[in-house]
Parts: structure tokens; sequence; C-alpha cells
């Protein structure tokens, strides 16, 4: 080996003897930061294993029955949940807007859905299947912070929802949906307007009849609690209803 090949060498591992350090390929270079994900954001592109569709009034999301393979997120409009029993009775369950997941139970291996999903206004909804739900949820820390945060408070309306049927009368349980509707005790600023939405539909949420509900709305509007030609407006006052003893 010649004396310049065994110099040039030596140079080179110079770092390696406590010298200068080698010059990494990068050095100088600030390292790539990831990301930081955007659980919405995330939702409002179509990518593998997610799909953006938009519904009219009317339209059915899914059917009870169907095979359970993806989770729902509501970007705009409302979706109504109902219950077909084998009597051929129907009742809803719940009203669904904006922010909002459905179809979730396809997570715990629940094979077949147990509901009805029907757009109420005209939807922009995303669906996320199954497989690309429950890696986002091991890999997106922020996502999987979101979806638990909806299912508490979901499982909380479910309590508050059970006890209401239990103990309060038809005219506190149709108060209590009407402030809920009009987004009253939720984070944000309170939405008093509700379109398109039937007594018929409200009787079957507080589980009573079309009648008991129109003699009780007849009653919030003489109080001025409630007014309503086309379109329902819902004031705070209502709230003497659902607070009196």
């Amino acid at each position: 080996m010649s004396p310049k090949t065994i110099a040039k060498r030596a140079k080179l591992n110079k770092g390696d003897l406590g010298g200068e350090p080698r010059e990494a390929p990068n050095d100088g270079m600030p390292p790539k930061l990831k990301p930081l994900f955007d659980p919405k954001l995330f939702l409002a592109k179509v990518g593998k294993g997610r799909t953006i569709s938009e519904y009219r009034k009317g339209e059915a999301v899914f059917s009870q029955a169907d095979l359970g393979d993806a989770i729902f997120y509501i970007h705009k409009g409302k979706v109504k949940l109902t219950v077909l029993s084998n009597a051929g009775k129907e009742a809803v369950i719940a009203l669904l807007g904006a922010g909002d997941f459905l179809g979730e139970g396809c997570l715990a291996d629940r094979p077949v859905r147990l509901s009805t999903a029907i757009a109420m206004s005209d939807c922009s909804i995303a669906r996320i299947e199954k497989p690309a739900t429950i890696r986002l949820l091991h890999e997106e820390p922020a996502f999987a912070e979101m979806f638990l945060a909806y299912l508490l408070s979901r499982n909380m309306r479910i309590e508050e929802d059970l006890v209401d049927q239990l103990f309060n009368s038809s005219e506190k349980r149709l108060a209590r949906v009407l402030l809920l509707l009009a987004n009253f005790g939720k984070e944000g600023k309170p939405e008093p307007v509700i379109a398109n939405i039937s007594q018929e539909t409200l009787a079957e949420m507080i589980g009573t009849t079309r009648s008991r509900v129109s003699f009780f709305m007849n009653k919030f509007r003489k109080l001025g609690f409630i007014d309503y030609n086309g379109e329902l407006h819902v004031h705070s006052s209502l709230l003497n209803i659902v607070l009196h003893d």
C-alpha cells in the first residue's frame, strides 16, 4: 500500500481516534419533522380506506341488518337513527349532526347494523372502512383522542336519555329534546332554529303520541318559549320547563 493511500485513510478515520468527527452527509441540515396530524382535516379528504359522499334528504346512509364494515363521520347536515321492531314499530333513537360519528358498533365486532341512518337534510358524510379506522386508532393519538371523546360524550347522552325516560314527564322530555336539538348546553353558539323535524319524529324520540307533542308545542308557543312558522325557533326560556319541579 502506497504512503499516499495510508495517509488518506488515516485522515478519513481521524474522528475514530478522538480527532474531529467526520462530516455526516446531512450535517447542518435540520431534521425533518412529521407534520401534526389533524383528524378533521384528514376526514375531510378522500384517501385509502375513506370516501366522502353526498346524501339528499330522505336517503339512507345505511340500513338495519346491513353489513357493519365501516364507520361514518358527518361533515354537514343531520342524520336520524331509527330502529324497526319485528312487529313493525319504528323508534327514533338519536339525531346526529356535524362532528358526530355513526356506525361505530362495527369496531366491537358487531357484524350487522342494529339501526337505520337516514339523512334529515342534505348531508356530506365521510365513510372510513373498519381496517383503516383500526389502523388510525393505533397509529394516530390525535384521532384516537377525538374518537374517544366522542364515545364518552355519546355514552353520557344515552345515560341521560335513559334517566329522562324513567323519571321525567313527557312535557319535560320534549323540552329537553328541543333544547338539545338547538345545542343549548353544548360548547359553541346555540342554534335556536330547527328545520325539517316533524312532530311524529319528536313523539318517537320521547316515547309519546303525536297528539301529546302537539299539545305541549302549542303550550310552549303560548308561553313564548318557542316560535314556529315553517321553522322552529327555540328560546333559552324553555329551560324553565326542564328546571321546574
